[in-house]
C-alpha cells in the first residue's frame, strides 16, 4: 500500500504523484508520420510531420526519447507568466495563485526529458522553485494557525504534491485536537458504519483522484 500504513492518510511516493502527473496532456511536434494510437485512455493521432499534436505527458517522453518529436513547453511554463505567479505570489501571504494541478511534476519531467525544448530552461527553472519555497512557506505558516478549535483546513489552489506533503500532518493534528477535546466522536478501530465523524481537510482547488492506479 502506498504511503502510510493508515490508509486514511493517503500519503504517496513522489514517485507515485508523478505516475499519476504522466496523464495529463501536453503538445509536441512529430518529425515523423506514424497511424493514430488507440489507447485504453484514449485516441491520439493521427502524427504528421511538423502539425502539433495532444498527448499525455508519458507518450510525449517517450517518443521525446527516441527523438520522434519536440515538446510544446505549455505556455504557463514562460517567464513572463512564472513571474507573474512568483509576484502574485509574494504580494498574497494567504493566497495560493492557481497553476496546473500537477505543475510540480510536469516540470520535472520537462526539466529532464525535453529541456533542449525550453526557452530560457535555467531561468525558468529559477522561477519554478522560487514558486515552489514561497508556496511551500505559506503552508507552513498556514499549520502554525491550527488549534483546539479548527475543524477543516481550506486548501485553495494547492498542487498534488502540496496537498500530499500537507496533508497527513493536517489530519493528525485535528484527530489530536478532537481526540483531546471530544473523545467519543474519535471512531475506535472495531467501530464502523457511516455515522461516525472524521476531521477533514477540504481541498478546494481542482478535483484529482489521487489513490494509485
Amino acid at each position: 500500500m502506498a504511503g502510510q500504513s493508515d490508509p486514511q492518510l493517503s500519503l504517496f511516493s513522489c514517485q507515485e504523484v508523478e505516475f499519476l502527473a504522466e496523464d495529463e496532456l501536453v503538445q509536441i511536434i512529430p518529425n515523423m508520420k506514424m497511424e493514430a494510437l488507440h489507447m485504453i485512455c484514449g485516441d491520439f493521432g493521427p502524427f504528421l510531420p511538423q502539425i502539433a499534436v495532444n498527448v499525455p505527458l508519458w507518450l510525449a517522453v517517450a517518443l521525446k526519447k527516441r527523438a520522434k518529436c519536440v515538446v510544446s513547453i505549455p505556455e504557463w511554463m514562460s517567464v513572463e507568466k512564472l513571474t507573474q505567479v512568483l509576484e502574485a505570489e509574494r504580494e498574497s501571504p494567504r493566497e495560493f495563485q492557481p497553476l496546473p494541478f500537477h505543475y510540480i511534476e510536469i516540470s520535472r519531467l520537462i526539466f529532464d526529458h525535453a529541456r533542449d525544448d525550453i526557452p530560457d530552461v535555467y531561468m525558468v527553472r529559477s522561477l519554478i522553485e522560487d514558486i515552489r519555497d514561497v508556496r511551500f512557506h505559506k503552508v507552513e505558516s498556514g499549520l502554525e494557525t491550527i488549534s483546539g478549535r479548527t475543524h477543516a483546513v481550506k486548501l485553495k489552489n494547492l498542487s498534488a504534491m502540496e496537498v500530499n506533503i500537507v496533508r497527513p500532518f493536517v489530519i493528525r493534528a485535528l484527530q489530536a485536537f478532537y481526540k483531546h477535546d471530544s473523545p467519543q466522536i474519535i471512531p475506535q478501530p472495531e467501530a464502523s458504519g457511516s455515522g461516525s465523524r472524521r476531521p477533514q481537510v477540504a481541498d478546494r482547488g481542482p478535483r484529482r483522484d489521487l489513490r494509485p492506479r
